[in-house]
């Protein structure tokens, strides 16, 4: 609490401090998306010790659930492998966590699929869990703390793990390169490895002294197995993806179907539709259609199965651009803030030259991008989605920029270079080897009877 409240007093000075700064910062990271991108770190033999491991893992979200589960099926299979004994295995997590036989003394995931904003309320549920977390902390005595992504969360858990000579391998570093990067103050002192999953992410953290394994995206561990989308096809539609959770949805759907208009009528026989991977927003979705003059359909289904079909997109900002980028999906890309607030502060705050994570991986403009609040740049925005429908040199161009955007994101196996870098840390630790370089010094860890 004491830090949070720190932070909060000093957030003035830093933010000072940052605008007097903010020049040369972007300047670093324009060149460094414009250097060639580096590949994954090797992953180094394994010597487990002869007594079981204890793993301490930790999701906040479902989809860091997801590659929770993944990684803790790598840690198993890497244990079995090398002879040692079974990883015992506690954390933080849901169903999915649990399905693989993890222990868990609490659900965040839960908590944030309810969709709980409000800070004040939320505050006396997570001070809870982190108390809860450090008694198990100094009863169990874990080998290593690993959470995935969820940095509002993890970090200040990560501060506490440390205190007890715990190590920390957090998966997939955060977005501190992107906005507010003094933040990575605390970073360094709260983790001995950050693993990153974009290429240029790990000479920004190096040159800040914190030590980094860069692993790749974990998505592309799912996306290996699935058929791309033929560009020679016959495909029509115009897909819509508005986002997953209520509000974002809300926020988000009604302006991309009334700047839709003109494109519907000017394309009467192509396909619009909405896609969802669940059933979970029918009624929402369906109302906000039937409120509008759309012609579009809501359809729900397996993503990339729908994605094969398509001919563009038309989507909101997040790790669904991953998905597109793997069919080379002509995409129109929004991010509509909440109120001016918000984008008077993305303006103030914002380190990147691009918020889509194509653009940031093509080290330029391969899809537009539109970062609002109210009505926004409507018109411009109907224009660029008719043009990545019909217009074929404007699609030609943007595919070619997909396929660069591609080449830098690396190869898939992120999963599994994770569990080995993870392993690695915590079995140096046991025997008593220095930490890593770059990593922040923690105090020696409790030995367990």
């Amino acid at each position: 609490m004491a830090r949070a409240a720190g932070g909060i007093a000093l957030l003035p000075l830093r933010t000072l401090d940052y605008w007097m700064c903010r020049e040369p910062l972007v300047e670093e990271l324009e060149v460094e998306l414009s250097a060639p991108p580096i590949g994954p770190d090797p992953i180094q033999p394994l010597t487990l010790p002869p007594r079981p491991l204890r793993i301490f893992i930790s999701c906040a979200e479902s989809s860091g659930e997801i590659h929770a589960g993944g990684l803790v099926r790598a840690l198993e299979r890497m244990a079995r492998e090398t002879g040692a004994p079974k990883i015992e295995l506690r954390g933080l997590g849901g169903d999915r966590l649990r399905e693989c036989g993890v222990e868990t003394i609490g659900d965040p995931v839960s908590r944030s699929a309810m969709g709980f904003d409000g800070v004040l309320d939320s505050l006396p549920y997570y001070f809870g869990m982190i108390e809860d977390v450090a008694r198990e902390f100094r009863s169990w005595r874990p080998d290593l703390y690993l959470p995935l992504d969820s940095p509002a969360l993890h970090v200040p858990i990560a501060h506490v793990a440390k205190g007890y000579g715990i190590p920390v391998v957090h998966f997939v570093a955060p977005q501190y390169w992107g906005w507010a990067p003094w933040r990575v103050g605390g970073y360094r002192q709260a983790v001995d490895l950050a693993l990153t999953i974009l290429p240029f992410e790990k000479n920004w953290f190096e040159r800040r002294g914190i030590a980094v394994r860069h692993v790749g995206h974990p998505l592309l561990d799912h996306l290996s197995s699935v058929p791309t989308r033929d560009s020679n096809d016959e495909s029509d539609a115009l897909c819509i993806l508005p986002g997953s959770r209520a509000k974002v949805i809300g926020r988000n759907l009604p302006w991309m179907l009334e700047t839709l208009e003109t494109f519907e009528a000017r394309f009467p026989r192509a396909p619009v539709q909405v896609l969802q991977d669940t059933g979970e927003h029918r009624e929402m979705i369906q109302g906000l259609i039937a409120q509008s003059k759309s012609r579009a359909q809501l359809v729900e289904g397996e993503l990339h199965t729908n994605l094969r079909r398509a001919r563009c997109a038309f989507s909101v900002s997040g790790t669904v651009l991953i998905d597109l980028l793997h069919h080379r999906l002509p995409t129109v890309v929004i991010y509509r803030l909440k109120d001016r607030f918000e984008g008077w502060l993305s303006g103030q705050l914002l380190t990147a030259p691009y918020f889509a994570s194509i653009n940031l991986l093509a080290g330029t403009e391969v899809v537009p991008e539109h970062c609002f609040t109210g009505e926004g740049p409507r018109t411009e925005v109907r224009k660029q989605v008719e043009l990545a429908y019909g217009n074929a040199p404007w699609r030609t161009r943007c595919g070619d920029g997909l396929e660069r955007a591609a080449r830098r994101l690396g190869p898939a196996g992120a999963i599994e270079r994770a569990a080995a870098h993870s392993l690695e840390l915590a079995c140096k630790r046991i025997v008593g080897a220095a930490p890593l370089p770059g990593s922040a010094p923690s105090a020696p860890s409790a030995t367990r009877d």
